[in-house]
């Protein structure tokens, strides 16, 4: 789909879509618990549908229903089952410890860039404690055996997927483990979300540094009903949008109180000089006069495509570091950020682990591809805001990775924009 963005004048109000981070690990841990459950959670993606798909082929039963998904437990393992993962890297990586704690052969069906994402040093973690991985063709990935053992460590400067993947997995052993992670922790609040996750479902989990103590628990119990929370990393971009577009942007439904590592957005946005007020849940993003600043991006690299494309009209120097981690997502991010915002008119060149961008006054628009990357796509979309002619986006419908409201929403804040 390519969509032509005219500039525009951009205000108003949307609610931030339910996190798909907190979905994920919810779901997970309801189809491996004791008792039927609910989790509301009023939009979906194709991430979380692959997670959904993945699990109902392995036993269990799940129903979207009037915007809540009713879950019925696994109660026998389809411990042969073929795994779609679409292009989901969480449902991969969370999927792959856990079908080697449970037994078995399972077969994982991979799309678009996944099966080139790294599983290494997760794969040869497992490897080590009894699994074996096979690649029938190369978009297919075999894992057997069962994993013994109850002690690991894994280095954790790679994906903070691999170490939530281990924590599900041992906790659905049901005997006392313990996990080290070894090296810098990046992405640490997903951990965090993780913990919070199987926290809910009774898991006793205590961490001591960096080294995570599972204590043996009969089986996960489901609570009665929950509601997945507003997302963080999508509602980045609208907060941008208001930053450095034409009028007040507000979204609700989001928890300053939330384990999401990418609330961390409002305070780079307000570094950047960016005004933004809370009140009541409504966060109103303002435009503001902006100024370079220096983004360490270890803890936050979705976010670094939008905290670029906003410092391309702050002015003087923005430096975003500890990023090299991007070249292994949907697209290689470090790149495509560049190359884009650079076909944009922006001043921007890419380091060994990140960028540096010069802020203008404005940008020019132009043409640009997403390269399939839904980030991309939206900081696209929200690049346009300060482009003096018009961007033309080509697969623009990457955003339904994600976001499959983006446009909706982009249209109810007034981005003016028709599909070619």
């Amino acid at each position: 789909m390519q969509i032509t963005i005219l500039p525009s004048a951009t205000s108003g109000e949307i609610k931030a879509i339910a996190s798909k981070s907190v979905a994920h690990r919810l779901l997970i841990c309801a189809a491996f618990a004791d008792r039927p459950s609910s989790i509301e959670c009023k939009e979906t993606n194709d991430d979380i549908t692959a997670t959904v798909e993945c699990l109902c082929a392995m036993g269990a039963s799940i129903k979207r229903v009037n915007g809540s998904y009713e879950i019925e437990p696994i109660k026998k393992i389809n411990k042969g089952a073929l795994l779609p993962c679409n292009e989901s890297g969480s449902t991969l990586r969370f999927l792959v410890p856990i079908c080697a704690a449970l037994g078995g052969e399972f077969t994982f069906d991979m799309k678009g860039r996944l099966p080139q994402r790294p599983l290494s040093p997760l794969k040869e973690l497992l490897e080590d404690s009894g699994i074996t991985f096979k690649n029938p063709s190369p978009t297919h990935l075999t894992v057997s055996g069962q994993l013994s053992g109850n002690y690991f460590e894994i280095a954790g400067d790679v994906s903070s997927q691999f170490i939530t993947g281990l924590l599900f997995a041992l906790t659905l052993t049901k005997k006392s483990a313990a996990l080290k992670v070894t090296k810098t922790l990046e992405s640490a609040p997903y951990i965090n979300i993780t913990l919070d996750a199987l926290s809910l479902f009774g898991a006793n989990i205590k961490r001591d540094g960096n080294t995570f103590n599972i204590t043996s628990t009969p089986s996960l119990s489901a609570p009665k009903d929950l509601c997945v929370e507003g997302d963080w990393s999508n509602a980045a971009f609208p907060l941008a949008l208001g930053i450095i577009g034409k009028g007040p942007i507000k979204i609700s439904a989001l928890s300053t109180k939330s384990s999401q590592g990418d609330k961390e957005i409002v305070n780079v946005l307000r570094a950047f000089g960016g005004s933004i007020k809370e009140e009541n849940g409504t966060l109103t993003a303002e435009p503001s006069a902006l100024h370079g600043i220096e983004v360490d991006a270890s803890q936050i690299p979705d976010l670094v495509p939008i905290i670029a494309t906003v410092a391309t009209v702050a002015d003087g120097r923005t430096t975003i570091y500890n990023a090299s981690r991007l070249k292994l997502k949907e697209s290689d991010r470090l790149q495509s950020t560049t190359e884009v915002l650079s076909a944009l008119g922006a001043c921007i060149s890419q380091t060994d682990d990140g960028l540096i961008i010069e802020g203008r006054e404005s940008l020019k628009g132009g043409t640009v591809s997403s390269f399939g990357d839904h980030r991309i796509a939206m900081s696209a979309a929200v690049a346009s805001a300060v482009c003096t002619d018009a961007v033309t986006l080509c697969k623009a419908e990457s955003t339904q990775k994600s976001y499959p409201t983006f446009w909706e929403d982009m249209r109810t804040l007034g981005l003016n924009f028709q599909e070619n």
